[in-house]
């Protein structure tokens, strides 16, 4: 799930008198002539809401490549396949045991001698001397693991979710660029097609490796739909109401993901299971034909007679009106100030120059490593929860809602910093907690796991405001997104963690605790932002945190 980068356009227009003044901005528009969200903007929000629930189908390797018991075949014993049956009464004789199961990788030694699949005597083996197997019998055949053999090739298994999450890492600059040149709806119609058509072909793998790279492609080509129909329901919100839209998208998405959990529930193969999330998806296309093309596009590339027309149809929907002035304002082209700094020959020389926005560009991005690596991480693990993986997971999705709309209650009451912290802190604190608890309390780790990943889920919510009101104008957007790029270190790593579950089932779950509570305690060293005007200047930028300084910023926008 990722957040959307925007800046608004200044500039300047010159009158008949040549006297210089402020460039008219699209939000001006909005909140004094065509309503910050009026129903022409409610009914944009609801075309997308099932857009924004479609990435979400794009994460069912968590249940399509799941892992599902196995052990060593016997073929002394007549095992000729592996789907026969997976608790024979002889199994003891031929595979080590503790703690109540059969070992998974390995086998006693045969002898030489031959049974059958109805007698299989202890004599026939070894049981001095354990060895390692490479083919495999399996309890279940609903998922990759059963049609590709990857029994004991547990690294390899969650190469499916690495492969994943690289793709959404390559899917942003891909989406950034083709929405910024061909518009927002044609950028989110292609996403969807792609996730949807990908997704289908996928299902029809006859082997690992086309499984994997066509994994690699869903989400590469396909990852960029939650950015694309977040933006087409936020870039004609007012300002006042983008936070409440951010929340709506996500909760959207973890809708998405309950959705998954429930059809996955319901369709249990998983060659299936994609084909009834993906066939349906493709519907979504006629979303082209009722969405408007974002008017900050247009203007942006300055198509005019397009951008008047959304304007014109903002207004008669919300009932209000917009003057031949403002109109004639947003349409005027004007010597605007690129508003990609990433290349300023000056900016990394700002930063090591300025030891204060030198912390902050040092930490910022830890913070969302961490929020990634929870976040994703959870979701992930959720299957291996005692008790009925699905549901587990529906729940650990579900629970997201509830902490996207707490920090709507945090933000402006206990402000970003402390929202910030305490929802790493606690967190982590629920993660270290369920690593030691005994496996025995279903009822309290699945309490605390779900805890768990409503605090993590109050951080995303947070992460992206706190961080962009740290940084002065002229960086804001190179370093919430160097910030953003960083962090998709967690959303790669966070699938590796089940693997180490082997070792102990409690390392990943340490792993999240640590992690979270390093952010935690780096959210601390930064100062608050609520109540403070967004830092123009370094200068600006700087002050926040001294008192005297930050009083003076203080002002009613």
């Amino acid at each position: 799930m990722d957040n959307v980068q925007q800046a608004n356009v200044s500039g300047s227009l010159e009158n008949k008198d040549n006297v210089s003044e402020k460039l008219l901005d699209l939000d001006d528009v909005l909140e004094k002539e065509l309503g910050q969200f009026g129903r022409f903007q409610l009914t944009n929000i609801l075309l997308v809401a099932i857009p924004l629930m479609v990435p979400a189908f794009m994460t069912e390797f968590i249940f399509s490549a799941s892992a599902i018991p196995h052990r060593c075949r016997i073929p002394e014993c007549g095992e000729n396949n592996k789907s026969v049956e997976f608790n024979p009464i002889w199994l003891a004789n031929a595979v080590p045991r503790s703690d109540s199961e059969h070992a998974s990788c390995n086998r006693y030694n045969p002898l030489g001698d031959n049974g059958t699949l109805d007698n299989c005597p202890v004599a026939l083996f070894d049981q001095e001397q354990i060895v390692d197997c490479d083919i495999f019998v399996y309890e279940r055949d609903n998922t990759i693991v059963y049609d590709f053999d990857l029994g004991c090739k547990e690294w390899l298994r969650a190469q499916v979710g690495l492969f994943s999450s690289v793709g959404a890492l390559l899917s942003m600059p891909l989406i950034g660029y083709f929405s910024d040149r061909f518009g927002r709806r044609l950028a989110l119609t292609l996403s969807i097609f792609n996730v949807a058509l990908f997704g289908l072909i996928r299902a029809f793998s006859f082997n690992y490796t086309m499984y994997l790279v066509l994994q690699f492609l869903n989400t590469t080509l396909g990852g960029g739909t939650f950015t694309s129909a977040y933006i087409c329901a936020a870039e004609l919100v007012g300002p006042k109401y983008r936070m409440y839209t951010s929340v709506y998208s996500s909760s959207m998405f973890a809708l998405g993901q309950v959705t998954m959990g429930a059809v996955a529930s319901l369709v249990r193969p998983w060659r299936y299971l994609l084909i009834s999330l993906n066939i349906p998806s493709f519907l979504l296309l006629v979303c082209y034909f009722f969405l408007s093309e974002s008017v900050r596009w247009l203007l942006s590339k300055q198509k005019y007679a397009e951008a008047r027309r959304v304007l014109e149809n903002v207004a008669r929907v919300n009932k209000t009106q917009i003057s031949e002035k403002s109109m004639q304002a947003l349409m005027s082209p004007s010597s605007q100030t690129d508003r990609d700094e990433a290349g300023n020959p000056g900016l990394i020389k700002t930063v090591l120059r300025s030891r204060v926005l030198l912390r902050r560009v040092c930490t910022t991005p830890i913070w969302w490593v961490a929020c990634t690596f929870v976040y994703y991480g959870l979701s992930i693990n959720s299957i291996g929860l005692s008790g009925n993986m699905y549901l587990n997971y529906i729940y650990t999705c579900a629970v997201e809602i509830p902490g996207f709309f707490s920090a709507l209650f945090t933000l402006p009451i206990i402000g970003r910093k402390w929202t910030l912290a305490s929802g790493f802190l606690l967190s982590a604190g629920c993660n270290f907690a369920f690593a030691f608890i005994s496996i025995d309390l279903v009822s309290v780790r699945l309490a605390l796991f779900l805890l768990g990943k409503l605090f993590i889920s109050m951080v995303f919510t947070s992460v992206y405001l706190f961080t962009s009101e740290l940084y002065p104008t002229r960086y804001r957007h190179t370093f919430i997104g160097f910030s953003s790029m960083i962090g998709r270190i967690g959303t790669i790593t966070a699938p590796l963690t089940p693997a180490l579950a082997e070792y102990w089932e409690g390392i990943p779950s340490v792993l999240f605790g640590g992690v979270a509570l390093v952010a935690g305690f780096l959210a601390l060293t930064q100062p608050e932002t609520l109540g403070v005007k967004l830092p123009d200047t370094l200068v600006e930028a700087e002050a926040l945190g001294r008192s005297n300084d930050s009083r003076r910023l203080r002002e009613i926008n």
